[in-house]
């Protein structure tokens, strides 16, 4: 699998802010550079938006090149896009917009969100899933269940995106207008290097159905100036209606679904948290549960422009102006359902696993056990590892040896230093609290 987020090592200093903050502790620092462990990393993000020296970046195609390696292209774009523009007030402004940077057509995937939403509801009448249905939308969210929460793979729905979908029906649409298969390309424009990575790596799909995928932020520089030179009375009508636009933020595929019982949850970690508690079986009443990886949906993606909670507000805005999702065709609705059925449960993927053999793998699990407790839990990271737990793990599994450890340092500095205290030679929050002549900790003075 080709992972989209990627480091840059000439910016990387070894700070360790990546391997606190991700959520599958993927991480490592180990002399002085972060590494990746490409078959923990869900390619959420998370470390591309806390990287205080930017060396951690999301691999994407080049809009220019994209746009010259087939004769006939297709922009995809998300309704994210829509919302990082100024005194924006018709969505057909940026749509046209990617004609005159050059796409030959446009296809929305707010449009297939709304294809998608209705054939969902009638899909579900002759299938059964598990309840809660945990939406499929967000490839972080799908990626992560395969690793981390298996038990809950059969409470997916259908795993297809609005951006494959509409992927496929552009597709089809240039086909039929009698552009020849080999010279169509089609490009997804999104927000989160999850998205980059599904275009290579689709989780419920045979095969990948697009070409490349454009970050929001590079088409966004593209389009300013072509879109102040459009006529406002010569635009083609693009856009579709304000229920699938509404897929951008959290929240809204689960009124597209008309489910009257939902929880929409953003933020990698209050997704997991809502995923352990139904992993404990302490089920929702919920029938519906959409999760997003990031802050307030796609909104706030680490390939965006603006900030999530700007965005929100000006994409309502947008929504205003935009009418109701029209309903789809019977040739329409026919063609999804049979692309539901056709889309393949994701794969529980063994990345915890410690060893295939199971007598050695306890006999692992007991050595990581055994070293944890001999370590301070503090989780300060000084070990290149985001807690005790990874660590451990690492020098069982010979990624790390035991005195990279600070503290197993200082019990060697004790010894080497006789009366010494090996304290002195430690930064200040590694030192032991001095006690005071009764022998009780010192108070701290505001």
């Amino acid at each position: 699998m080709r992972h989209s987020v990627a480091l840059t090592l000439k910016k990387c200093r070894g700070c360790t802010t990546c391997i606190k903050s991700c959520p599958t502790e993927a991480i490592r620092v180990r002399n002085g550079k972060a590494t990746i462990l490409p078959n923990r990393c869900i390619d959420c993000g998370t470390c591309i938006q806390v990287c205080p020296h930017q060396a951690v970046r999301s691999l994407r195609d080049d809009v220019r090149e994209a746009l010259e390696r087939f004769p006939y292209t297709i922009a995809v774009p998300d309704p994210t896009l829509y919302a990082q523009f100024h005194n924006l007030d018709d969505v057909n402004i940026v749509l046209n917009g990617l004609l005159a940077i050059g796409f030959d057509d446009v296809y929305e995937s707010a449009a297939s969100a709304e294809l998608l939403a209705d054939a969902m509801d009638a899909w579900e009448q002759d299938h059964t899933t598990l309840k809660p249905e945990i939406s499929p939308a967000c490839p972080a969210v799908v990626r992560l269940i395969c690793i981390r929460f298996p038990d809950l793979l059969g409470h997916l729905a259908p795993v297809i995106t609005p951006v494959e979908l509409a992927a496929i029906l552009a597709r089809r649409r240039a086909e039929e207008a009698g552009v020849p298969p080999e010279d169509i390309g089609v490009f997804s424009i999104v927000p989160c290097s999850s998205q980059v990575t599904a275009v290579s790596a689709p989780n419920g799909l045979k095969k990948k159905v697009l070409d490349g995928a454009l970050a929001i932020r590079d088409v966004y520089l593209e389009l300013l100036e072509p879109m102040r030179q459009l006529d406002p009375k010569g635009l083609l009508p693009l856009a579709g209606g304000r229920t699938g636009a509404g897929w951008a933020f959290s929240g809204g595929e689960a009124l597209s679904r008309r489910d009257r019982r939902y929880i929409a949850v953003d933020g990698i970690v209050n997704v997991i948290k809502m995923l352990e508690e139904i992993e404990d079986g302490r089920m929702p009443d919920a029938d519906f549960i959409e999760l997003r990886a990031c802050t307030k949906g796609c909104l706030g993606g680490c390939l965006n422009v603006e900030n999530p909670y700007t965005a929100k507000m000006r994409l309502k805005g947008l929504m205003g102006n935009l009418p109701p999702s029209a309903p789809p065709s019977a040739r329409a609705r026919e063609e999804v359902t049979s692309m539901l059925q056709a889309t393949e449960k994701p794969e529980f993927l063994p990345t915890f696993q410690l060893d295939p053999d199971r007598r050695k793998a306890m006999e692992k699990l007991m050595a990581i056990q055994q070293l944890e407790e001999r370590l301070p839990g503090l989780r300060c990271g000084s070990c290149g590892a985001p807690s005790c737990r990874a660590f451990a793990e690492d020098v069982v599994m010979g990624r790390a040896s035991v005195d990279d450890c600070i503290f197993k340092v200082r019990a060697r500095m004790q010894h080497m230093a006789g009366n010494t205290d090996a304290d002195d030679y430690l930064p200040a929050p590694f030192r032991r609290r001095k006690e005071t002549p009764a022998g009780k900790d010192e108070e701290a003075v505001p």
